[in-house]
């Protein structure tokens, strides 16, 4: 969920993550996770649900991902690896360092 502040809209939190706001918490299936009093907010989202809260200071936006069991992201850099190109070369993530760089990955069992 990408956001421009910090403050969530409950309803937009419902449509986009799939998680209710209901009196007793944020339900989703059979839990529910007790919030406190007062806005909804990313750190409150972040602190109870564990979902992974990153920042790009440069664009102004937090991007706020799914749920992890309680297992989060504790930053956005990946480890280095090199892969063939399509042209036969070779590709290193790291000559990528600056650019935005979306990692798609697929497995077959």
């Amino acid at each position: 969920m990408i956001l421009t502040t910090l403050d969530i809209d409950r309803a937009e939190f419902e449509r986009r993550t799939g998680w209710a706001i209901k009196p007793e918490g944020a339900c989703k299936d059979v839990r529910c996770v007790p919030l406190p009093d007062g806005p909804l907010t990313a750190q409150v989202i972040t602190e109870r649900l564990g979902m992974p809260l990153v920042h790009d200071a440069d664009q102004g936006l937090w991007a706020l991902g799914p749920e992890s069991g309680g297992r989060a992201l504790t930053s956005a850099e990946a480890t280095d690896f090199t892969l063939p190109d399509w042209r036969g070369g070779e590709l290193t993530l790291s000559s990528l360092r600056g650019s935005k760089v979306l990692l798609v990955s697929w497995a077959s069992w």
